[in-house]
């Protein structure tokens, strides 16, 4: 399993570096050259789970403060060059090969190099990088050096460098950049360097400690060593003989250390302890290649309909685990929608939990967990946000960083036109129908009683109360509607001039589908909850919380009378939000041939002084996300018991009604249209699988990916397989496998943990083998192609997907 790039091409590095990060749930580090600074080329960065700071600009007559993710010192800085020559460069020397591969199996970023200078000097690179998922704290650089038609005197120059600002993102360049303040440079060993620094508002100190030693063959050779410091930089120069044709080995180890990490004493004393303990790369590899081992045992899925398909998948797979690993559990973050690859959209953790948790849930529920007491520890500054709008219960902001507040911008720019617009994204109160979501189907997979009793419950319920406080009763319709809200769409933001729900002051728009259908479900779901606690516990929380028995019977109501507007209910097609049937039809096929991409439509019109607030229009799916979240049987009992119509068709009817008006502007709006195409046109929804694995690889949206991977998409593009084509979902207390692979896909293995069960499955286009592994029990009760089957330990059941064949069950080999 590996992504190989061939050959050097500067206007493809920063989309590398992102798509060759390396990183283990607690930092990451882009894969920029060692040799390479940040320029119009490369981009190197650091990234620190949780790793926030805010700053404030002044920005068309107004200060904005902005929460960042800060770009940490860079740690890999090491070069060479040959006496009275430069150092490498591959912008000014000759490049004779380039190869560059990312070992998504290992963890291992590489790269072999042969470069001539100015002299005529041919030297061979041949390198090799981790960031240990083995050893939270540390990383490594391996180098081999051989000078091919010279000998005489190399110096190898080696640096930590505290200098850099946060400029990943050229539309943010306006913005304050400056996080790091350099506290302190040393030379604690004569093989080491160590460098300390704080970020300006948040306080977190890091230190980093880097020993850098050279080899050959076994034996280590001491070079003149030579320090040059400044202000938040500190370097050595390593000056050695070489001979033609013979190896050099430059080993560097680094350790990272922050002030907010547990049993420690002082950062830079752990840095530095950590270096002296630390053996040779190769063993650092070791224990790192053994980590990623076990990683892979749950985590693989195996496609055979080709390679590319399943190196795809992998690469995104890859990129989860390094954002959130097994040291992710017990730190205080949450997962950043851009991973920990970039600087786009400042690391914020918005709703695309939504897509990440049940890839996790699945297989690392750990980590799931540990993810959720992030809202959980938020939940106070939730609750003083419902309260400032007059509410009760917790409203979680749309953006979130370091304390909970709301991070999303007060105005943003439309680099289109220059222009710098007030920013209403904040109004997407779906967040917290999200985050309700995420608890239940992480209890329904997981059974988790204990996270369900003492957090989850507490959550869930503030944010029912919240949905019960926001929802008012509309006495002519005799249904409880929601307004002031923006859907996931995000292009509609507010009615347009003209239109008749237009009103003075009003913000955003009334009764979204998608928002009041989820806040409904809530409701429903609240009571299922309560119920799962035990009585005392229950009790407990309705006496902290203040729910009444009044309160609980308004849930019920809002539960079975929120207004959902249709646009035409025979057919069962629902209206994005109330007044969407009165907005213009957009002209596609006009701007299709004026402009070669219109996925961000809105930005185009804002250029051209028109709104999308007037087009029937969408960014990404917005109605169509119920379809994507509930089975059809699910949606048939929210919308019987909300007192509407519900059929086949009306998942149908809505998917070709709003196929037609979606710009697919986000990475997250193919993979929701994959999905729910799945059961209905099997062809089209590979199409759009098939754009969502190589989105962020080809960055099909035309610069976006070099910011940071959009990690929403890539872990939605697995369980995509996993529950969607693979069938897999959780209904009535049961784990059901109802598979429907498309023809491109002929076969799927993977193993998956439910309930403290291990289950591998293997389906192809004619049958489906479950095998339950080990578990707590030996014996588990699941329901496969609609049939209850008890799984025995160490057995197979066999079950016929197509009209051939029988069940039958027989003892794993």
């Amino acid at each position: 399993m590996k992504i190989h790039y061939d050959g050097w091409k500067p206007e493809s590095q920063k989309l590398r570096e992102a798509l060759c990060t390396l990183g283990n749930g607690y930092f990451a580090s882009r894969g920029a050259a060692e040799e390479a600074g940040a320029d119009a080329t490369h981009y190197p960065g650091t990234y620190l789970a949780g790793g926030f700071n805010r700053a404030k600009t002044e920005v068309a007559g107004k200060e904005l403060e902005n929460e960042d993710f800060v770009n940490f010192p860079n740690w890999l800085p090491l070069s060479f060059k040959a006496e009275g020559g430069e150092w490498l460069d591959l912008q000014q020397q000759e490049v004779l090969s380039f190869a560059q591969t990312l070992h998504l199996d290992k963890g291992v970023l590489e790269r072999d190099i042969r470069i001539k200078d100015q002299q005529g000097r041919i030297t061979h690179l041949h390198s090799r990088r981790l960031v240990s998922m083995a050893h939270k704290h540390m990383a490594g650089l391996h180098w081999q050096l051989t000078p091919e038609n010279w000998s005489g005197r190399l110096t190898i120059r080696t640096a930590l460098d505290g200098r850099v600002e946060n400029k990943g993102v050229d539309r943010y360049s306006e913005l304050e950049s400056r996080h790091l303040r350099p506290l302190l440079t040393q030379q604690p060993q004569a093989d080491s360097l160590l460098l300390l620094v704080e970020t300006r508002q948040s306080r977190i100190r890091m230190a980093q400690a880097a020993r850098t030693r050279l080899y050959r063959g076994a034996e280590e050779i001491t070079p003149l060593r030579q320090l040059q410091q400044q202000e938040g930089y500190i370097e050595q120069l390593l000056e050695v003989a070489v001979s033609e044709g013979q190896c050099l080995t430059v080993e560097k180890i680094l350790a990272l250390y922050t002030s907010r990490d547990q049993a420690i004493s002082e950062t830079t004393l752990e840095a530095c302890k950590d270096i002296q303990r630390c053996g040779r790369f190769a063993q650092l590899l070791e224990f790192h290649l053994r980590a990623w081992e076990r990683l892979w045992r749950r985590s693989s899925i195996r496609l055979q309909n080709g390679p590319d398909t399943e190196r795809m998948l992998h690469l995104h797979i890859f990129h989860l685990l390094q954002t959130t690993s097994y040291h992710t559990i017990g730190l205080d973050v949450g997962v950043p929608s851009r991973g920990l690859h970039g600087e786009a959209y400042r690391g914020h953790i918005f709703w695309d939990e939504l897509y990440i948790f049940p890839f996790l849930n699945y297989r690392f529920p750990e980590i799931t967990r540990s993810l959720l007491l992030y809202r959980y520890r938020r939940l106070d500054e939730a609750r003083y946000a419902a309260r400032q709008e007059g509410q009760r219960g917790a409203m979680f902001p749309w953006q979130s960083g370091s304390n909970g507040r709301e991070e999303s911008q007060v105005m943003h720019l439309n680099p289109e036109s220059g222009n710098w617009l007030p920013d209403t994204t904040h109004l997407q109160r779906h967040v917290n129908a999200a985050i309700a979501y995420n608890i239940w189907s992480y209890y329904c997979i997981t059974a988790d009683r204990q996270f369900l009793s003492q957090y989850g419950a507490e959550l869930f319920l503030s944010i029912a109360q919240y949905w019960s406080s926001k929802a008012s009763w509309n006495e002519q319709r005799q249904r409880f509607e929601i307004c002031q809200v923006v859907g996931p769409d995000e292009y509609h933001t507010e009615y347009p001039e003209g239109h008749p729900l237009k009103t003075p002051g009003q913000q955003a728009l009334s009764n979204n589908a998608y928002t009041n259908v989820m806040a409904a479900w809530v409701m429903q779901r609240a009571t299922d909850v309560l119920q799962a606690l035990e009585i005392s516990r229950r009790q407990e929380l309705m006496h902290e919380l203040d729910i009444t028995q009044k309160e609980l019977e308004r849930w019920q109501q809002i539960a079975s009378r929120m207004y959902v507007p249709y646009l035409d209910p025979k057919a069962g097609i629902l209206s994005q939000f109330e007044g969407y049937e009165l907005l213009e039809e957009f002209p596609w096929e006009a701007y299709r041939q004026k402009y070669s991409n219109i996925a961000r439509l809105d930005r185009i019109l804002e250029k051209e002084g028109l709104s999308i607030n007037r087009y029937k229009a969408s960014k990404q799916a917005d109605v169509l996300m119920l379809f994507y979240l509930f089975t059809e049987q699910q949606l048939r009992e929210i919308f019987q018991q909300l007192g509407y119509g519900f059929s086949p068709d009306c998942i149908h009817n809505n998917i070709v009604y709003y196929t037609e008006r979606t710009s697919h502007g986000s990475t997250l709006s193919r993979l929701v249209f994959s999905w729910v195409l799945a059961r209905y046109d099997q062809q089209k929804s590979w199409k759009n699988f098939e754009q969502v694995l190589v989105s962020d690889f080809c960055d099909i949206q035309g610069g976006t990916t070099p910011e940071g991977i959009h990690l929403g998409a890539m872990a939605g593009s697995v369980d995509l397989v996993q529950r969607c084509y693979c069938g897999l979902e959780v209904e009535n207390n049961l784990l059901h496998v109802t598979p429907s692979l498309p023809a491109s896909m002929p076969e799927v293995q993977m193993r998956v943990q439910y309930r403290g069960h291990w289950l591998r499955l293997q389906i192809n286009q004619q049958q489906l083998s479950i095998c339950l592994e080990e578990g707590h029990t030996t014996e588990l009760e699941v329901v496969v192609m609609g049939t209850k089957q008890l799984l025995r330990q160490g057995q197979a059941c066999v079950v016929m997907t197509s009209s051939k064949g029988t069940d039958e069950e027989k003892e794993l080999e």
